[in-house]
Parts: structure tokens; C-alpha cells; sequence
């Protein structure tokens, strides 16, 4: 059973080294439970689409709300699904510092990151957007 979770949280560190530590975490521990997925950061937000199996995706958000790193984790979407759309990254990143700004201000009402002011069909619709422009990097 496949599984997609979406949501937002706040970084009690903004900081690159920071930033780096959680892709790099993700990156060395998704493989072996076969969770894939991306990262969004900016404004000390963080939107991250999770998807795997379902116990896996469960294990890895309750880890996620007792993490030290992250304030005010929020759950914004969670589905069933047929089939992975970020599967080509053990945790692809996106720091939306870097992209266009037309392309948030297509889905909220200011140029900056905040998942909180949306729904979640809003910030998976964002998700599908950076996919479509190739703004998504990393590594399978």
C-alpha cells in the first residue's frame, strides 16, 4: 500500500549546514525503507511531500513531529495512491529562495513560501508546478 503525506513545519534552523543535515539524513535513510520525496525551504518554511509504504510514511512523520529541528508540524494532505510522482528522489530539494517568483505568487497571495495560508491541494498543486519547470534537484 502506497501512501502520500504532505506537510509544513517551521525550522528552528534555517541555516544551509542545517538544511544540508536533513537532506542528507533523508537522502543515507530513505533508501533502505523506500520512502522518496522533496523538500521545499524558504522563510524558515518547510512543505515536504513524503511517499512510500504506509507504515514506513507513518514511522517516518511521528519521527518528523519529535524532531528538535522542526516546530509546528502540520499535516496538510495524506492519500492512497497508485503510483509515486517523486520517485525519481530519495528527497529531492527545492529552496525557493532560487525559483521564480511567478511561480508562487500563481498559488498564494504573496511571493513566499507559506503552506500554512493554503490548503494542501494548493501546496500539492505547487509540488507538481516545480516538478513541471525542473526545479526540483537531487538524487535518486
Amino acid at each position: 500500500m502506497l501512501v502520500r503525506l504532505l506537510y509544513a513545519s517551521r525550522a528552528l534552523d534555517a541555516s544551509p549546514d542545517a538544511i544540508e543535515s536533513i537532506l542528507h539524513q533523508s537522502r543515507d535513510h530513505n533508501p533502505s525503507t523506500g520512502v522518496t520525496g522533496v523538500l521545499c525551504y524558504g522563510g524558515g518554511i518547510f512543505l515536504q511531500a513524503l511517499e512510500g509504504g504506509r507504515m514506513a510514511i507513518s514511522e517516518l512523520y511521528g519521527h518528523i513531529q519529535r524532531d528538535p529541528r522542526h516546530k509546528d508540524v502540520v499535516l496538510l494532505q495524506y492519500e492512497e495512491i497508485s503510483e509515486r510522482r517523486f520517485s525519481g528522489w530519495t528527497m529531492g530539494e527545492v529552496n525557493m529562495n532560487r525559483i521564480n517568483a511567478a511561480i508562487l505568487l500563481k498559488y498564494a497571495e504573496k511571493t513566499e513560501l507559506d503552506p500554512y495560508s493554503v490548503s494542501g491541494s494548493v501546496s500539492m498543486a505547487l509540488l507538481e508546478e516545480l516538478m513541471a519547470t525542473a526545479s526540483i534537484i537531487g538524487r535518486v
